[in-house]
């Protein structure tokens, strides 16, 4: 959730962050020196090679259906500095792990659902999940729909759906029945998880006045939902992923915020009913991570502020803890197969704090040192390779025009490995 559609509250899971960081994430636009108006170089670029085809998997962010995880890189460089967004980029996976040679760039003129005969001048990914159960990831993402700001603005998402060829045709509108609806709110911010524990994928999206959209799936493939009812009453009304059954009860549960920059959030856990539920109230802070990170049955937070982070552990009792380290990007991940979940902080150093039965740490931690200078952001973690372990995917931003993306593949020993498994720019996706 790193940009939302003009009007909405908030830009992307554990995916939730101050709008200032958010941007940071997605693409910092802090620069150091003069800008950049150097076009991109293509010497460096992979070989194009074509998507592997799939039969359908349960893997996460498996577009193609082969078994193997796909990275999602919702900001791209640019041909030159200040023009148009190139669009989103998709990574597929191997055995091996990712192979940027395999690669698709989505756009809105080339995937994008036309909205009154206008089509959308933007995309950005918003969230991965398999909304109509065939074994292919989908994507969700936010558009630009016209809108003249008189009474309820239009639906802002649009779905692209997986196949064995990886993400393939037009997006269609995701449809938001009225009654779901509250308030002339953008209904956007969507989470997937299975909210219902019915085996099928649900969307939580922004409503307003404290409430949420509940849509239950599986989702046709015109985007309708299988049900929605009322708006759900909900301790706020920022939606932040990725969703967690925290709680261990077969359900669910996601982290909803009060507000759209740092400040407090709560547990809301799933049911029959879908999210109705609010558990453990979280403290103030600008980002959510959730994990197993050591001292309970039951998953864990850990609230990311600038003066330490605050660490919440089996919820939603929450046991409370702390540690003092700023977090103001976390992830949370097993990258040493133990069993137990990493912390990983993004801000001004690149660091993991190990899991432990004991609970998370300031001396046993590890810090990455990505291959090139610039802002270091977390884009992804999951196990890319297949061997149980959790990856690191960072992108190191150095201007419009320049990036470069390492994969840091986990290890038994220092949790991550010293040296990037692949690397690459995303400057491969302006190349024909």
């Amino acid at each position: 959730m790193c940009t939302a559609p003009p009007g909405a509250t908030l830009v992307t899971a554990v995916a939730a962050l101050a709008t200032t960081l958010l941007l940071a994430a997605c693409g910092p636009t802090q620069h150091t020196g003069s800008a950049d108006h150097t076009p991109v170089r293509n010497a460096d670029t992979p070989p194009r090679l074509p998507v592997p085809k799939g039969k359908g998997s349960r893997t996460p962010d498996d577009f193609n259906g082969d078994g193997h995880r796909d990275l999602v890189l919702g900001d791209l460089v640019k041909a030159q500095a200040h023009a148009d967004d190139p669009g989103i980029g998709i990574v597929y996976g191997s055995a091996r792990g990712l192979v940027p040679g395999a690669r698709q760039l989505i756009t809105p003129s080339g995937q994008g659902a036309a909205t009154d005969g206008q089509l959308p001048a933007l995309f950005d990914a918003e969230a991965t999940c398999d909304l109509d159960k065939d074994g292919f990831t989908d994507l969700v993402v936010s558009t630009d729909p016209p809108y003249d700001g008189q009474g309820r603005p239009p639906v802002p998402l649009q779905v692209l759906f997986g196949s064995p060829t990886g993400l393939s045709g037009k997006a269609v509108h995701l449809t938001v029945p009225a009654a779901a609806r509250v308030g002339n709110d953008w209904p956007d911010q969507p989470v997937c998880g299975d909210f219902n524990g019915d085996g099928t994928k649900d969307l939580v999206l922004h409503a307003s006045g404290g409430h949420l959209t509940y849509l239950r799936g599986p989702f046709t493939r015109q985007g309708r939902p299988s049900g929605a009812g009322a708006p759900i009453r909900s301790p706020g009304e920022v939606p932040t992923g990725p969703a967690a059954d925290v709680d261990r009860d077969g359900y669910d549960d996601l982290i909803v915020r009060t507000t759209q920059g740092a400040g407090p959030s709560a547990v809301v856990l799933g049911g029959p009913a879908g999210p109705t539920r609010t558990g453990a109230v979280l403290p103030s802070g600008i980002d959510v991570a959730l994990g197993s990170f050591g001292r309970g049955k039951a998953l864990d937070a850990a609230v990311g502020a600038m003066g330490g982070t605050s660490l919440r552990y089996d919820l939603p009792t929450a046991a409370k803890g702390s540690l003092d380290s700023p977090g103001s990007v976390l992830d949370a991940a097993d990258f040493d197969g133990d069993g137990l979940s990493e912390l990983v902080s993004s801000g001004s150093r690149l660091r993991v704090f190990q899991g432990r039965t004991t609970g998370l740490s300031t001396r046993t931690t590890t810090t990455v040192e990505p291959p090139a200078t610039g802002t270091s952001r977390v884009l992804a973690v999951g196990d890319f390779d297949g061997d149980g372990r959790a990856d690191l995917a960072v992108r190191t931003y150095r201007s419009e025009t320049k990036d470069t993306v390492a994969v840091f593949p986990g290890a038994k020993k220092g949790l991550v490995s010293a040296e990037p498994a692949v690397s690459f720019s995303t400057s491969a996706f302006l190349i024909p």
